[in-house]
């Protein structure tokens, strides 16, 4: 997802209130939304990734191990 994704999603959003939306144009709104959802899940799993739990005990456990465990991996 770049920039100018981005402006696209903005620019169909603003013309679906002002005139609406051809079939064509609401099919590339709700790829663009997918693409852009798609991208946040991504950054966000990619974030968690580098937390750190402090234990009181003074131990660190990478939140990623914690998952890596849960999931048999």
């Amino acid at each position: 997802m770049n920039e100018n994704d981005i402006k696209r999603i903005n620019e169909l959003y603003h013309k679906s209130k002002k005139e609406g939306l051809t079939e064509e144009e609401k099919k590339e709104q709700a790829s663009l939304r997918k693409q852009y959802v798609e991208s946040i899940k991504s950054n966000i799993r990619a974030s968690l990734d580098n937390v750190s739990i402090v234990e009181p005990d003074g131990t660190v456990t990478e939140l990623k191990d914690i998952k890596n465990k849960k999931n048999g991996k």
